[in-house]
């Protein structure tokens, strides 16, 4: 069981002497707002700041846990990333480093996913660190979840597990899953970083302190088991649909294996429905070419209900989600053009055949499957 020790509970930053001054910072956006002569109390302000502290506190806590892992006898090995490491270029398909000096595994062109801090232990535990300032982290176990999934498939012979590091007063912490170890810190605040930002001569900075012990190692410096995601997203679609029966193979989906994947990726696609058939569906408005797909796919929410949803395509970098809300009301949301689910989209739209095609009575049949199992499931 890892311990918090006094000196990150208390946020003491004599053994980290000026490290958090020397990390680049994302404060253009903020250090304009300023300029501009914003009330602090303004919306904007507030969310700007909010973004750069969070940037502060999880540098903050890297310097701390190098120290700790250093010190830990029980830490075997400990990631390095900033400028604690050698600048390496991030690859595809394994743990690197990213353009930004994080710890990052990618496909070709997309971040999967993004990790503050890694090591492992002597008992073969992998932990990946989550820090945050956010009062209420409900909405932050479906990262967990796919974070710990993905490193499960990667990372085959260790027991994944997550530390978790928060500011007193956050609140949903009852509801992390048992892998996850929870460490409290007092209050944090960036005001001397932003104070040094806007006035660098305002302090002399000491030069760069390092860590130096054979525990810390490079990111790429892992082996690890070999995983393809685009074949496997393509396979399990094509398993799903593959029943000679039944539109959806429910016994291929609730597979632990599949579920993990599930966790993942987040959903799996399934089909396309006509663009009349989702006119109808979705009220959608405007106008569409004849031969226009809306792909169907099924996604898994945080609280691991799994439900359909629908993806819009117009264009190679336009995508929109369609979705339900419990109360049945249809949610629009426009897509990042430079995320992962735009490729998807446009790779499994190009893999479909004619035979992929849903219509309306087979969606209500798959949507009363799932919600009977989440029902059934949620009773156990």
């Amino acid at each position: 069981m890892l311990e918090i020790s006094k000196s990150i509970k208390k946020l003491d930053d004599i053994d980290i002497g000026d490290n958090i001054f020397h990390y680049d910072y994302n404060v253009n956006h903020l250090l304009s707002l300023i300029a501009s002569g914003i009330d602090k109390e303004d919306t904007l302000y507030l969310s700007s700041y909010r973004s750069f502290e969070g940037e502060v506190f999880e540098n903050f806590i890297y310097e701390k846990l190098l120290r700790y892992a250093q010190e830990n006898d029980n830490i075997d090995k400990f990631i390095l990333k900033g400028f604690h490491q050698r600048r390496q270029k991030a690859h595809a398909n394994t743990l690197s480093i990213s353009e930004k000096q994080q710890i990052v595994y990618r496909t070709k062109s997309r971040e999967i996913s993004e990790f503050d801090a890694m090591f492992i232990t002597k008992d073969k535990e992998l932990y990946f660190v989550e820090m945050t300032l956010v009062k209420s982290v409900l909405k932050l176990r479906k990262r967990l979840r796919k974070k710990k999934a993905l490193l499960e498939t990667i990372f085959p012979d260790y027991e994944i597990k997550a530390l978790i590091i928060l500011n007193e007063g956050a609140t949903g912490t009852r509801q992390f899953p048992d892998y996850c170890t929870v460490w409290f810190t007092k209050e944090f605040t960036a005001k001397d970083v932003l104070e040094y930002i806007q006035n660098p001569d305002s302090r002399e900075l000491s030069k760069i302190s390092r860590v130096c012990s054979t525990k810390m190692i490079e990111a790429h410096s892992l082996k690890l088991y070999q995983f393809r995601y685009y074949n496997t997203m393509s396979w399990i679609t094509k398993t799903l649909r593959s029943h000679k029966k039944f539109a959806l193979d429910m016994n291929f989906l609730y597979k632990d294996t599949v579920q993990r994947y599930h966790d993942l990726y987040n959903k799996f696609y399934i089909g396309y429905i006509d663009i009349a058939e989702a006119k109808e569906l979705l009220d959608l408005q405007g106008e569409y070419q004849e031969d226009q797909r809306v792909i169907v796919a099924i996604e898994k929410k945080y609280s691991d209900e799994i439900v359909l949803t629908y993806y819009v395509q117009r264009n190679r970098k336009n995508l929109y989600l369609y979705s339900f809300s419990d109360a049945g009301k249809v949610i629009k949301e426009k897509k990042d053009p430079y995320g992962i689910t735009v490729t998807e989209v446009f790779h499994i739209n190009k893999m479909m055949d004619d035979s992929y095609k849903l219509n309306l009575p087979n969606l209500k049949k798959i949507k009363q499957l799932l919600k009977t199992r989440f029902e059934v499931d949620s009773k156990k």
